[in-house]
C-alpha cells in the first residue's frame, strides 16, 4: 500500500533526509520516497498507514503535512 502526502518547508537534501528518517521509523512503513522539488512524499507500508503517525513524524522533523491523503 502506498500513500502520498505533500509536505511544506523542505528546501534541501538535509530536509529530505530528516523527513525520510522520521517517517521510516513509523511502525508499518516499509519505504519512503521524497521529491524535494514538489514536496511529495510517498510512503509504502505493509498494511494501512496511520496518517496521524505520519503527520507527527513529519512535525518531529520540523515540517508540516499540508495535504493528507
Amino acid at each position: 500500500m502506498t500513500v502520498t502526502y505533500t509536505v511544506a518547508g523542505m528546501t534541501c537534501g538535509h530536509c529530505v533526509s530528516s523527513v525520510t528518517e522520521e517517517i521510516g521509523a513509523v511502525p508499518g512503513v516499509t519505504g519512503v520516497d521524497v521529491d524535494l522539488a514538489t514536496g511529495r512524499v510517498s510512503v509504502d507500508g505493509d498494511g494501512p498507514i496511520d496518517a496521524a503517525a505520519i503527520a507527527a513524524a513529519v512535525a518531529e522533523a520540523g515540517y508540516e503535512v499540508v495535504t493528507p491523503p
